[in-house]
């Protein structure tokens, strides 16, 4: 029984010396927005069948500011073409502030690169919206995007970029 005991309280002062994780958003907010149409009115003109092809393009960048605070940047950028010529491209990029503590160096990546990014998408993909149809198109609503499968994609690609020989150069 004194062992029992024993091991409850090593489990307990294992417990209240591992760091409290804790996550909060503290903002969300617009840091740049850009549309163009070059091809307007052009583009309304004569044109009677509305089958664009889309491309979709995502960013993210986090950067740590002070007292566990972090800014992370969701940078959506729509790129709309009918046959060979652009219709419009639209770029968004929809930030936030997050206090992300106590969540160690293998855990805070998947936070930055995927949770953050996943709470910013439904912001970004809502200002699209409005800025295309206040362009006089079709509203565009972007499919939702698996953030998780995109990181654990970029974790892959840096592993292999780190693991390939380095090139060889000529003397």
């Amino acid at each position: 029984m004194a062992d029992e005991n024993q091991k409850d309280t090593e489990s307990a002062a294992a417990a209240s010396e591992a760091p409290q994780q804790f996550f909060k958003i503290q903002r969300v907010y617009l840091k740049d927005v850009s549309y163009e149409s070059p091809q307007t009115p052009a583009v309304f003109v004569g044109n009677t069948s509305w089958q664009p092809n889309v491309s979709l393009h995502l960013n993210t960048e986090s950067t740590k500011l002070e007292n566990d605070v972090y800014e992370c940047v969701l940078t959506v950028t729509a790129t709309v073409k009918l046959g060979e010529e652009v219709a419009y491209l639209c770029e968004i990029k929809q930030a936030g502030l997050f206090l992300v503590r106590g969540f160690d160096q293998q855990r805070l990546g998947p936070m930055l690169g995927s949770f953050c990014p996943n709470l910013l998408f439904p912001f970004a993909r809502e200002e699209i919206a409005s800025l295309v149809q206040k362009g006089g198109f079709p509203q565009l609503l972007l499919d939702p995007v698996n953030f998780d499968a995109l990181y654990a994609q970029h974790v892959q690609a840096a592993a292999a970029k780190q693991n390939a020989p380095a090139p060889e150069t000529e003397q």
